[in-house]
């Protein structure tokens, strides 16, 4: 009788020993697992490890300086555009007012508005500004010379800020344009920059530009 209280008393001692080491292994395994998912999904919103490969920064928003000069409502604000053709839709931005003129001079309206899919690259009046006067208004008069600088500034694809990156495309005017940048800065033939890209009209992508392409 004496060695059985003996050997339970040893068990009794031996398991309370080893419990708090147990309590304390379930205790860890069930704290890592839960702790698992919570600390990946903070790494991943620091790291942006759920954002796809080659996503850019300006998503599908208007980009650039020159897009806060743009109306907030109406038909020339970023929502009116978007419901126009281009010609239309560039004729309600009061800084496009020069390029709409010289369009109209061209014969250009219809030509654009019923183009599909195609992007423009849009002078500012202060892009225009930038050309003497004597020169620009010799310019207006020629139409043939104005109809091929005016289509050298379209290219018969949408293009979007990525293809922008390193591209060369062919324009309406069958000459060469090139662009480079990255993120929400881009130039075109290194001489022009996009002031406000990424602006859609209802059969074009716009990018307004700060100086006037020549046909090379």
């Amino acid at each position: 009788m004496n060695s059985m209280k003996t050997r339970r008393t040893a068990l009794a001692v031996v398991a309370a020993a080893l419990l708090p080491f147990s309590l304390a292994a379930c205790s860890d395994s069930g704290g890592a697992a839960k702790a698992g998912p919570t600390a990946a999904a903070g790494d991943e919103a620091k790291t942006g490890a759920g954002t796809p490969a080659g996503a850019t920064t300006t998503g599908d928003k208007p980009f650039g300086p020159a897009c806060a000069g743009v109306p907030k409502d109406g038909a020339g604000s970023f929502d009116g555009m978007a419901k126009d053709p281009v010609a239309t839709a560039a004729s309600n931005n009061p800084a496009l007012s020069t390029l709409v003129a010289a369009v109209k001079k061209a014969g250009l309206v219809d030509t654009l508005n019923n183009a599909k899919d195609i992007t423009v690259f849009a002078p500012t009046n202060d892009a225009f500004a930038k050309i003497p006067k004597a020169d620009l208004d010799k310019v207006l008069a020629d139409k043939e010379q104005l109809t091929k600088i005016l289509t050298y500034h379209v290219v018969g694809q949408k293009l979007s800020p990525g293809q922008l990156e390193n591209g060369s495309f062919e324009t309406l005017q069958k000459g060469m344009v090139t662009t480079t940048g990255s993120g929400e800065a881009y130039a075109v033939n290194d001489t022009a920059n996009v002031v406000c890209g990424n602006v859609r009209t209802a059969n074009a992508e716009v990018y307004i530009i700060d100086s006037v392409l020549m046909p090379k």
